[in-house]
């Protein structure tokens, strides 16, 4: 059996499943702290389903801790940054154009240091330690214990990021180091971008995983703890202390591979998410959500490692209702004091709720409550509210082929059955917590993103089939059961500035294998995830 918990902004979820059958669910108010509700959750999970604990294989928990952390500021680390470049790049050095209140918030410490390489692999220059000794000593001096590393096009040359963090970390062996070859792409000032904000957030990170590890001793379940990836994927525990970043945007993404999961044959389909605050779309094929290809701006940041496809508006069950001059809800929402503040709950603050049961759509709270609202302000509101639902759904549209809709979250409730253009809505059985179901069925994965240089289609198909390979080993390596393992997605983009130049990404994925994952001992305690280089499991263990 497992456990899926996701943490929302208004409500934290949490189902059990055996196998493919969702055997209980539980929706609870999300608690300032986050930790409580979980614990909540769970305490109230296996109570409504009567189990042994001891049946419980994994805990599967998806988590808005570290962008929050992030976008509030708070919680972040002093943070060291060093860049092996010189002597090129120095024209925009790192951290440009970070909000001025992120940037104070980590205070960073940064080095340029020469290094890098050309997107032929030449080197611009070499590592030269003694730089790299007088960072370590500047780091030690300013009690900084978190640092990320950058080079020019190491996610193809990644050797002289993997020597500079040797170096560091035989000065400082306390050190946090996040190298930027395992947490972006091609393209230095977001890759950097990416791991710094990863660097960041390491001291929180090692906080919030043994706070949600305490959470399962104290509901005295003992199985190893799981989070949620940004790409549908789950890490261990100990991955995730090292790549908190990767926990980004993983609830929309979980509410996605949920839907695709209930709703079955529907595998490539647009799935709305409607939760207390937000509204989340997104595009699922084959059954997980199609990947930004571009940058993607996180707390005002820009930054390019793997997030999913997503567009968001503040519209959700907790929305505040604007009624004149015209209506519309959102963004501003009252969270998870619903249930103490909507009008249907014997508050006196006007939300979407209030006009999805004074619509007839829902059965929620008191409906004596809401009988007195205006008949033609609750159908102006509802009808603003699924108009903006379809333009989400047509700005996600690639084609002119219809796509089938999924709506799923506590929220769901706002939708009614056939949306403005005779679009039809599916909801399938479990929908209010299709986020938690996406947890639950996480699986691992392996993920390779270079650049390689064919001379011929022979060298190209080589090429293609070695990446493949790679992601397939990652896969396993990362907690896979080898049997399970399938190439989920494979890109080849031409470089226009390399002869024969093609960028190639591929993704594996496969299922948890539990068997040999459980032998590493209580939540939080097995073994490191692959790190997504030959070298992971090296360098992870001192890092």
């Amino acid at each position: 059996m497992r456990v899926g918990i996701d943490v929302g902004g208004t409500h934290t979820d949490a189902v059990l499943m055996d196998a493919a059958t969702v055997v209980a669910s539980v929706k609870t108010a999300t608690t300032q702290d986050v930790t409580g509700g979980v614990v909540t959750a769970l305490h109230d999970l296996v109570g409504s389903a009567g189990i042994d604990r001891d049946r419980i294989g994994a805990v599967m928990i998806g988590t808005t801790h570290f962008t929050n952390a992030l976008v509030t500021g708070r919680g972040l680390a002093r943070t060291g940054v060093v860049r092996l470049a010189l002597p090129a790049t120095s024209g925009l050095p790192p951290l440009v154009n970070w909000p001025a209140a992120l940037h104070a918030a980590i205070d960073p410490r940064v080095h340029l240091c020469h290094g890098g390489h050309e997107f032929d692999g030449r080197a611009i220059a070499p590592l030269r330690r003694e730089e790299l000794l007088r960072v370590a000593e500047d780091l030690e001096a300013h009690d900084i214990r978190t640092v990320a590393i950058g080079s020019v096009f190491s996610p193809a040359a990644p050797e002289l990021e993997e020597q500079a963090a040797d170096i560091l970390l035989e000065e400082l062996p306390h050190l946090h180091v996040s190298l930027s070859h395992q947490l972006g792409r091609i393209g230095l000032l977001e890759r950097e971008n990416a791991t710094v904000v990863n660097a960041c957030l390491r001291e929180l990170a090692d906080e919030i995983v043994g706070a949600f590890v305490g959470a399962l001793r104290t509901a005295g379940i003992s199985a190893p703890l799981y989070l949620s990836q940004n790409d549908g994927t789950l890490m261990d525990a100990e991955y995730t202390r090292r790549y908190p970043v990767r926990t980004f945007a993983s609830g929309p993404t979980n509410s996605m591979r949920g839907a695709a999961f209930l709703a079955g044959e529907l595998s490539d389909c647009a799935v709305v998410d409607i939760g207390g605050t937000t509204t989340d779309v997104g595009v699922i094929g084959r059954g997980y959500p199609r990947q930004a290809t571009g940058e993607v701006d996180i707390g005002g940041v820009r930054t390019n490692f793997r997030m999913p496809d997503v567009l968001s508006i503040g519209l959700g069950g907790g929305s505040l209702v604007t009624t004149g001059p015209s209506v519309s809800a959102g963004p501003d929402s009252v969270g998870f004091r619903l249930t103490r503040q909507a009008l249907v709950f014997g508050g006196d603050v006007l939300t979407a709720t209030d006009l999805a049961v004074a619509g007839g759509l829902a059965e929620i709270g008191d409906p004596s409550l809401v009988r007195h609202l205006d008949p033609g302000l609750v159908r102006s509101g509802l009808e603003w509210m699924a108009g903006r639902v379809v333009e989400l759904v047509d700005r996600m549209r690639v084609s002119a082929a219809p796509l089938p809709i999924v709506v799923v979250g506590g929220g769901g409730v706002l939708m009614p059955e056939v949306l403005p253009g005779d679009l039809a809505v599916h909801r399938p059985p479990h929908h209010a917590v299709a986020n938690a179901i996406g947890a639950a069925i996480g699986q691992i994965g392996g993920d390779v993103d270079r650049v390689v240089a064919v001379d011929g289609p022979r060298a190209r198909e080589e090429a293609i089939a070695a990446a493949r390979a790679e992601a397939e080993r990652i896969a396993v390596s990362a907690g896979a059961a080898p049997g399970t393992v399938r190439i989920v997605d494979v890109t080849e983009v031409h470089v226009a500035y390399l002869p024969g130049g093609r960028r190639v990404q591929v993704r594996a994925v496969g299922d948890l294998d539990l068997e040999h994952r459980s032998a590493g001992g209580p939540a939080g305690d097995g073994p490191g995830a692959e790190a997504g280089t030959a070298r992971g499991h090296e360098q992870d263990a001192r890092r």
